[in-house]
């Protein structure tokens, strides 16, 4: 579906980040993205950081001037809205780490909810540069998860990067899947981590997106098309993947290392 839709409400969620909520009838999936179109500026691939219900949302993080902009946006805007696009994270596993690096949080909150009101027990890895930027924390907690954080600068939970808090619950833990969105190096390290204990990994992957319809190549990621095979993709596909976590393409489609 394609409309164009009015901005109903704004919320700052840390010193980087924003949500943009507004009225949105398509049924959508925690995993799945729409393609936000900003007037007079650029479309952008946005995943939803809330699925349900008639009011949508998404949560924006300052990267450069276009995500600036968009964060200044104010209620009552017009912005367009097409999609939802992609799959889905499966929700049948009962016992699930989640783990969330930075603006990664934002689609693994609404798939975390939805995995708590079927009754799986959800575990969150949180990690942030510093205690003020830990996205969602407080939602991850009002549903009942468990949270365990951990900070680049150690201003709270663990000091250092989340993949210590993962390794660690990995370690003491057995988990039915990991589910996992953040840097592409955060991930692979959470993937080969996993792969020891035997558990599967979910990652919902980011690349550059321009028609989310499979047809441009901008997403491409190996054999694979981010917008039309993922944006979640499992281990087991990831590992026909050399540059998974080892290199990404700039918006020319250069292969550039991370």
């Amino acid at each position: 579906m394609r409309t164009v839709v009015r901005v109903t409400e704004r919320v700052e969620e840390t010193p980087s980040t924003v949500t943009l909520r507004f009225p949105f009838e398509p049924a959508a999936a925690p995993g799945q993205f729409v393609m936000a179109w900003f007037p007079g500026d650029d479309e952008l691939p946005m995943s939803l950081s809330y699925t349900t219900g008639p009011s949508k949302g998404i949560t924006v993080k300052a990267m450069g001037d276009t995500s600036r902009r968009v964060q200044a946006i104010r209620p009552g805007s017009p912005i367009g809205v097409r999609g939802p696009y992609g799959n889905r994270f499966d929700l049948t596993p009962r016992h699930i780490l989640v783990v969330g690096g930075g603006s990664g949080a934002a689609v693994l909150a609404p798939a975390a909810e939805a995995a708590r009101l079927g009754g799986s027990s959800v575990v969150v890895a949180l990690g942030a540069t510093r205690a003020p930027e830990l996205l969602f924390r407080d939602r991850f907690e009002r549903m009942g998860a468990r949270v365990e954080v951990a900070t680049d600068d150690g201003s709270v939970g663990v000091h250092g990067f989340v993949t210590l808090v993962a390794d660690r619950l990995l370690e003491n833990e057995r988990f039915d899947a990991v589910w996992t969105c953040g840097p592409e190096v955060m991930m692979r390290k959470v993937v080969d981590a996993a792969a020891s204990r035997d558990v599967p990994v979910y990652c919902s992957m980011e690349r550059h997106m321009k028609c989310s319809l499979g047809m441009c190549d901008a997403c491409a990621l190996g054999p694979f098309h981010v917008c039309t095979d993922g944006p979640v993709f499992s281990s087991e596909l990831l590992a026909r993947v050399p540059d998974f976590g080892r290199f990404h393409r700039d918006p020319s489609g250069r292969r550039v290392p991370f």
